[in-house]
């Protein structure tokens, strides 16, 4: 009882700390470019005035028009629970692993195309494409990734990786840099960040995003722009706590708990730091070379597999 009762609690940290998270990038973002910029927390205001707003739906919409708001926030918060965030022995990162947690990511980016293109408008059918064409070059590159870790402890349980990890003396396994390189580069093709896209444009040639929820507004916005918020988090939690798990609580005593909640906060500043830095030096690619980025990604995933087995052959 106890773990279900943590788990809940993790899973709001998860979704109450993904504004912030969002916020923290932007805010770095405008201290490193010379401008004040809004707060950290600014993100929040935004979704309380979005949910105070009257909904707008278009004549042509049809029924996925108005639920897909509600889906694609309740897939992506259940993505988040399959996630160890702060200890690895909740019941719901038991019951699910990797392979489910990319299942659930897909599902929710199905009802984002459908969204995108039910209303029948140009941009967002465009926005729909360009999205599943990306997600189906990063898809395989992720899960060549997974798979690299997953040889390595021999689970696919998210959990069960982070423990092993855990438990046994760190090494620097070739692999893990290699696979870690790899997902980093998925983590930002799926979250639409610079260079693939660019989450603070309204330029039609280059939205991929922002084209699909063009035609939302209020509460169904809200829970559109909050969904992205909480897979960024979710992208974040995955390779800070997968490839740096120290401080991950294995148990339920408090102190380690806050352990867990505090290393999980200070990792996540770092990662979204470094985020910022590197949108700040780099524009936005043109889709053409979208391919050719996450052939590198897939590449680099294979390359973590190919000198596992050589190492362990060897």
């Amino acid at each position: 009882m106890k773990g279900w009762i943590l788990a809940f609690v993790q899973a709001g940290l998860l979704v109450f700390g993904a504004p912030f998270l969002a916020g923290w990038v932007k805010w770095v973002k405008c201290k490193l470019q010379s401008r004040q910029g809004p707060p950290p927390w600014q993100p929040y205001r935004d979704l309380l005035r979005l949910f105070n707003k009257e909904v707008v739906v278009a004549e042509s919409a049809s029924p996925i028009f108005r639920i897909a708001p509600y889906i694609l926030f309740s897939i992506t918060v259940l993505a988040g629970s399959v996630v160890p965030m702060v200890a690895t022995g909740l019941p719901t990162s038991a019951i699910a692993d990797v392979i489910v947690l990319v299942g659930f990511l897909a599902l929710g980016r199905f009802f984002l195309a459908l969204a995108g293109m039910d209303v029948g408008t140009a941009f967002g059918g465009m926005g729909s494409s360009r999205e599943v064409t990306i997600a189906s070059l990063a898809e395989p590159a992720m899960l060549m990734g997974v798979f690299t870790l997953a040889m390595t402890v021999h689970s696919t349980n998210l959990a069960g990786m982070i423990g092993y990890l855990l438990t046994h003396p760190f090494q620097l396994y070739p692999s893990f840099v290699f696979a870690a390189m790899g997902l980093m580069l998925v983590a930002v093709a799926e979250t639409g960040r610079i260079p693939i896209d660019n989450p603070a444009t309204h330029l039609e040639l280059t939205m991929v995003h922002e084209a699909m929820i063009l035609e939302y507004s209020g509460r169904h916005l809200a829970l559109m722009e909050w969904g992205a918020m909480l897979k960024l988090m979710v992208y974040g939690v995955l390779l800070s706590n997968l490839f740096c798990p120290w401080g991950v609580a294995v148990d339920y005593a408090p102190w380690t708990l806050l352990i867990g909640l505090a290393a999980i906060t200070g990792k996540l500043l770092v990662l979204g730091t470094a985020l910022a830095v590197a949108e700040s030096g780099l524009a936005k690619m043109r889709l053409f070379r979208v391919p050719q980025y996450l052939a590198l990604a897939f590449i680099l995933c294979l390359l973590g597999m190919l000198s596992h087995v050589i190492l362990e052959v060897s």
